[in-house]
């Protein structure tokens, strides 16, 4: 049986016009093409709308990787244009990359073996108000704030009650 994926790749996305940007960023030239359409029939997704396909081709010295992917949404095309949508998606991955991977690369948080209970929803409240304290306060590299006030706790202190 087919999966959702390989069925929403053998939509005739090459036939559907796209929405392209392309920037340069951190020594990457990024191509960003988005392609939106009516959600077939077919698909059995509570509220979807849309469907779409998403490829990004991102060139470094010379070496080109391109990745497609596919997104479904319970957006309109009204609410959710091509452009829009590519911002979101773009969005979403500012908020992954500025939260979510800091917090495991410098909390070890997918290693973390708190897994029962409201512990893990705890955990990651402390570890995203840790970082927003050191963030408001003028830190740009988490890691460095953290050792420093693992070496200051008085600074530390100092942080978490005039923030």
């Amino acid at each position: 049986m087919p999966t959702l994926h390989h069925k929403l790749k053998t939509l005739p996305w090459k036939d559907m016009p796209a929405h392209t940007t392309r920037a340069a960023e951190r020594g990457r030239h990024i191509t960003r093409s988005i392609k939106v359409a009516d959600v077939p029939d077919w698909i059995d997704f509570p509220g979807a709308t849309q469907v779409a396909q998403l490829r990004r081709t991102v060139t470094v010295d010379g070496s080109k990787t391109v990745e497609v992917v596919y997104l479904i949404t319970s957006a309109n095309h009204t609410a959710a244009p091509p452009q829009r949508l590519a911002t979101w998606v773009q969005g979403h991955w500012s908020i992954e990359n500025r939260l979510h991977w800091v917090r495991d690369v410098t909390f070890a948080e997918d290693s973390s073996q708190v897994r029962t209970g409201q512990a893990p929803r705890v955990m990651a409240t402390c570890r995203n108000l840790a970082i927003g304290i050191l963030r408001i306060t003028g830190w740009d590299n988490i890691a460095a704030g953290l050792r420093h006030h693992a070496t200051h706790p008085d600074h530390a202190l100092k942080l978490v009650l005039t923030s």
